[in-house]
Parts: structure tokens; sequence; C-alpha cells
């Protein structure tokens, strides 16, 4: 399967959700919640709580203490993990509902989603280690990668700003953690692993398309959004954003396939939203064109139909024209326009792809060096 595949994804919205149950106090995760990671990990056993060996009582030397497990390790890690990042992560309270935030730097910005702050320009922001929120205003939001950054404007005297990881050592059956705020219950943690990277998602029709994401079994929930995807080590090696939707499902969550931006993505971006107000250095790729979706003789999607090219783009300076249908980019399909913009999010700027299209009934090859968005 291709690491483009195309998704049928949802935002982990960041509404707002009724529930009978009291927000959580700041997790710890216990011995009970650890079993089943432990086991999954290679542990030969797990247990709750300790007894007197049958056999033993007055008078009897009382065993040796076992030596440290694996599973004990493997707990006593995870309890690290959370006390060392969950601090660096913050409940976020707009108008249309709750999502979540990590802190960035020591001058209080936090770095989250776009669909989070949606059109906001004021947040508060819940911070684990304060009873009451503090007041944020929005710096900028860049849609195109869902990320926005806000900034506090009474910052606090102390702020715990959380590590950020090395994408290129994100590996497929890492142990992770994603830690967030999801359906209302604060500072909540769910782990799993790193199930792929490289994945190109799209939010739907008309929506962004993200690229590079790294995949993950940890739960994501409403609310989850612009939380951290952490691993062993405590550092963020991404942010929660998208879980996937099974059409089998009446369009529900698929449980266990959730994406996040990358930290180097986030990073790149966020570095010069905080510095210039705005991204001057996308990193993205773009063909210079306008296209829409057409159908084949079964109605079924055949290709994006170029619909106008700019003018000294790349796409023009390719030799394609308006009436060409793209039907390949860089060895992936394009059925429609959401897979022509998930194959070029998986290339760069400057990047010379071959490109596949059809004019006047026949099949044409060509190469184009791709700009940027």
């Amino acid at each position: 399967m291709s690491q483009s595949q195309t998704w049928q994804t949802s935002l982990s919205s960041a509404s707002s959700v009724s529930s009978a149950l009291t927000p959580a106090s700041p997790a710890r995760l216990g011995a009970a919640v650890l079993c089943a990671a432990a086991l999954l990990a290679g542990a030969s056993g797990c247990i709750a709580g300790t007894a007197a060996p049958e056999g033993t009582g007055a008078g009897q030397a009382a065993a040796e203490p076992p030596e440290p497990t694996r599973s004990g390790e493997l707990q006593n890690a995870y309890e690290d993990v959370v006390g060392e990042v969950l601090p660096s992560v913050v409940q976020i309270t707009t108008e249309d509902g709750l999502g979540s935030g990590v802190v960035y730097d020591d001058d209080g910005h936090i770095v989250t989603n776009a669909h989070v702050v949606g059109e906001g320009e004021e947040f508060e922001v819940l911070l684990a280690t304060r009873q009451q929120p503090v007041p944020a205003r929005l710096v900028t939001a860049y849609p195109q990668q869902d990320l926005a950054v806000i900034e506090l404007t009474e910052k606090p005297d102390r702020l715990r700003p959380a590590t950020f990881g090395d994408s290129r050592k994100v590996r497929v059956g890492q142990i992770v953690l994603a830690m967030g705020n999801p359906l209302g219950l604060s500072s909540s943690v769910t782990q799993g692993i790193v199930s792929a990277v490289g994945r190109s998602v799209s939010e739907g029709e008309g929506q962004a398309t993200l690229g590079n994401m790294v995949q993950t079994s940890a739960a994501i929930n409403p609310g989850n959004s612009g939380g951290a995807l952490v691993n062993l080590s405590g550092q963020v090696i991404g942010i929660p954003t998208l879980a996937a939707r099974d059409p089998g499902l009446s369009g529900g969550q698929a449980p266990g396939i959730g994406f996040a931006i990358p930290a180097s993505t986030v990073t790149f971006l966020a570095d010069q939203m905080i510095e210039h107000g705005r991204v001057v250095d996308s990193g993205r790729a773009a063909l210079g064109v306008t296209v829409r979706t057409v159908l084949g003789d079964g109605f079924e999607p055949a290709g994006a139909a170029i619909v106008d090219v700019t003018d000294d783009g790349p796409a023009d300076r390719a030799g394609l024209r308006p009436g060409d249908v793209i039907v390949r980019v860089g060895g992936e399909d394009v059925t429609d326009v959401v897979s022509l913009a998930e194959a070029l999010a998986a290339q760069r700027p400057d990047d010379r792809v071959k490109l596949t299209y059809v004019r006047d009934g026949d099949r044409r090859d060509g190469r184009v060096t791709l700009g940027e968005a």
C-alpha cells in the first residue's frame, strides 16, 4: 500500500462535549493501567499488588525482593514521561469549544491546531500548574498545515516548554503517549505505537491536505487536537490532529487510526510564525494550477482536469495547459482533486517529478520542477 494512500478523515474536533463525568485531575498512570502495555512490550507478567508467599508466616524469613522486571521498568518510564511532559500540555477554550496545546517557549507561545482556534482571536488557556485560566491571543494560524500559534497575554512566572524531538528518528513500532484534553477530560493520557510515518492525508474536499504525517494507534478523540504525541524519552514527536473516519461505521471514527503533524514541521513553521507573524517558507510543493475532478465512463473519478495555469508557473513551464487531465504525479495515481493534493504533499519545492496527463484522449508523460505553495 502506498504511503500516500487516500484516507477518509475527519478532524479531531475541538467541540465541547457535555458529560456526566468530572474532568480528570492531572493524570498519573498506575500499575493496573500499564499492565496491558507492559505485556504487549514482551514482559513476562504484570502484578498489581504484592502478598506474602504461600506458607510464609511468623518466624519465617521473608523472601528476597525480586529483581526489577521489564514491566516495572516500562511502568516507571511511563510515569516519568507523564510527570515531565504533562505540565507542558494546556487546555484551550474558544468560543466554539475546547482543544489542547503545547507550551512552545519561555515567552508564553503555545502551538496548537488551526482548527482548534478557528476564527477566534482571543482564548482562555488552562495550564496544568494553575487552577484558573489565563488569557491568550492569536499570533497567527496556518490552515494549510492545520497549525496555529497563540501567546499568553499574562505570562506566569514559571512555564514548562516542551522538548521537541527529531522526526527523522521516529520509527514504526515506537511506543508513544498522546496527551491532551479529550472530551473535556483535562490532562488525559492514552498510549499506543507509531503505526506508520510519511502519510499524506486530507481533511476533506476543499480543506487542507497534510503531508509527512505520523500515524499512531494511540487514541485521538475530540479535544486531543493540538496536544502532544510523546516518545518515552519525553520528547514531543508530533501534534495530534486527525482521526480516521470509517465509512463502514456510518462515517464514525475508526479506532486506532490517528494522525499527528511531525515535530520537524511544527518547529519549522512555528519559528517563522513567531518571528514574522506568518509563514514565509511553507515547504509545500505546488504545480501552479487550478483543477477540478473529472469522471470517467463509469462515472468514477478519473483524474484532475486543469482549469487554469499560472503564468510562468511549474505547470506552464512544463507545457501543461487548460483541459489536460492529470492522472499521475511522482509515482502516485491521481483520480481527483484530493489525491492530487496528497501526491503533491509527499513532495518538496524544487523536486523534479514525473507527471502523466491525458490530452485529447492521448496519454502523455512529462517532467515538472515543482514550485512552492
